[in-house]
């Protein structure tokens, strides 16, 4: 059975993938590193982590498979440079540690347009973290590419709640690929993919969640 770390479990979508990931007989143990302590499980190793100063070598970081849904939003974070802090310094410190003591798969929740190329600064940053996890040398790296990702957040996003309010309502004029996706599918598609474990890079774009 899988040993799996799941970053940003205190998230909508981690928050979602932690319960699948505690329910499923597949799964032996779960190590959800966050700053504030989660509710206790038997499954379930919850350190208490500083992601500005990730320890290299704790023990914790032996697993087989890592699921990343660290992510924030300019607006949220408060500029450019806090919000790839997370998005791309975070991610990239945990899939480091995790590659170093033996992990050979990784999921991350990215985003619809991520290039390296663009020329929006969001999609720019997420397109760059894939690039550098290309090169972190895990056996299998899956991108889960979702548009506006939908549930009930601890912390309202105003401008994102009323877009995904707008969207529902014209839905049935929008193209599948640019739909609201449930927060509850990306986790769904993001522990299938840790679990598989298949070999090579694979990206999961919207329309297919």
């Amino acid at each position: 059975m899988t040993t799996l770390l799941i970053a940003g479990a205190t998230g909508l979508v981690g928050n979602h993938a932690l319960l699948m990931a505690l329910a499923d007989e597949r799964i032996a143990r779960v190590i959800a590193p966050t700053r504030r302590a989660l509710q206790p499980h038997p499954k379930l190793m919850n350190p208490k982590a500083d992601f500005d100063d990730l320890p290299a070598d704790a023990p914790w970081w032996n697993v087989d498979a890592v699921l990343c849904a660290l992510g924030t939003t300019i607006a949220q974070a408060g500029s450019e440079a806090a919000f790839r802090k997370i998005d791309y310094d975070y991610v990239l410190a945990v899939a480091r540690r995790a590659r170093a003591h033996g992990a050979k798969a990784f999921a991350l929740t990215s985003s619809l347009g991520a290039n390296a190329a663009s020329r929006n600064f969001y999609l720019r940053t997420k397109g760059e973290i894939e690039a550098a996890l290309r090169d972190c040398g895990f056996v299998s790296l899956t991108f889960v590419r979702p548009s506006m990702i939908g549930g009930e957040r601890e912390r309202i996003r105003p401008l994102e709640h009323f877009g995904m309010r707008m969207m529902r309502i014209a839905e049935p004029l929008i193209p599948r690929r640019y739909r609201v996706v449930p927060a509850e599918r990306i986790a769904r598609a993001l522990i299938e993919s840790a679990l598989a474990a298949a070999p090579g890079c694979k990206v999961v774009e919207s329309d297919a969640l």
